[in-house]
């Protein structure tokens, strides 16, 4: 069998009804399928951005619709339908950020658990407030401070643009 062929048929077994693992069944709050300004605009707007943050994104997503397919070298494969996916989905349980892993849905915590994630990630994955993505600071250029925050912390309004060329 050509190697092609193999291939094919391999991904065809594989398609279907998920069973290597597990499925955790939590509230989610997402987008609509799809790719527009809207999108752009209710994802930036979720994650609290400032506005310069959304006109930066507006921006890239005009610059990524004029953009050629990808010619995928030889593989006749079907162009990618960008409209039948999600591009932004959270467990519920993160609209108000907690304050400690108690705060988080005892599902999601098993989740972590069962994927063997170290305890200091699944807070930075759980959104628990004021936990820093990396004990060790960056420099802020000889200013006299450090800075340490998750990129969303980062991005509040209140945040001065200029770290974000």
């Amino acid at each position: 069998m050509a190697a092609t062929e193999e291939t094919i048929a391999q991904v065809e077994e594989l398609s279907g009804v998920y069973e290597a693992g597990f499925i955790t069944e939590i509230e989610t709050d997402k987008a609509p399928k799809g790719l527009s300004e809207d999108i752009v605009r209710f994802i930036s707007a979720k994650k609290n951005e400032p506005e310069w943050m959304l006109e930066k994104r507006l921006k890239a997503y005009n610059h990524w619709l004029k953009m050629p397919e990808p010619d995928w070298a030889k593989l006749e494969i079907s162009p990618i339908d960008y409209q039948d996916s999600y591009y932004y989905a959270a467990p519920k349980s993160m609209e108000n950020a907690p304050e400690s892993l108690d705060d988080v849905d005892p599902i999601l915590l098993e989740t972590y658990a069962k994927l063997g994630i170290p305890l200091r990630e699944q807070e930075i994955l759980a959104g628990v407030k004021n936990r820093l993505v990396s004990q060790q600071p960056m420099t802020d250029g000889g200013r006299g401070g450090a800075l340490a925050a998750g990129i969303d912390d980062r991005m509040r309004p209140t945040q001065r643009r200029e770290r974000f060329p």
